[in-house]
């Protein structure tokens, strides 16, 4: 595929092999054009080039923050599945409750597998679960 350069090029030799005289009024307008087309050629020329330049550091931008959600949001879709995982104050085994058992402040949360109250201060909705009642203070993990 020819280049707009090499068009240029190819209407200059032509224009050339016609012997206009350059002293014309038809010559110095046939040379002015010719003159405008090529510092066209060389200016899109550039501009392609810059753009191919921008194309690759976009396209590496968009991998690297690909790369970046993934990270974040990647992991935190497949830990957030409406369970929080603590350790049970009374019989110490790790157990997963559901998020919505916080929703209610007065509701007395159990153990599923002791079946005993579970007190602790949680960070998930800034309420103190009966904490005044135990001693065992315990944050659960996201």
């Amino acid at each position: 595929m020819e280049t707009i350069k090499e068009k240029v090029s190819y209407i200059k030799g032509l224009a050339d092999g016609l012997d206009i005289n350059d002293n014309s009024k038809e010559g110095k307008v046939l040379r002015s054009i010719i003159e405008v087309l090529q510092g066209m050629a060389e200016a899109i020329e550039d501009l392609e080039g810059a753009q191919a330049e921008l194309d690759e550091y976009v396209e590496a931008i968009d991998e690297d923050l690909a790369d970046v959600e993934e990270e974040l949001y990647g992991e935190e879709e497949e830990e957030d599945d409406g369970f929080i995982e603590i350790e049970c104050p009374n019989c110490n085994e790790t157990v997963y409750l559901d998020e919505e058992l916080f929703d209610d402040e007065d509701e007395e949360i159990l153990c599923p597998n002791c079946h005993e109250p579970i007190h602790f201060e949680c960070g998930c909705c800034g309420h103190d679960h009966d904490d005044a009642h135990d001693h065992h203070h315990h944050d659960h993990e996201h």
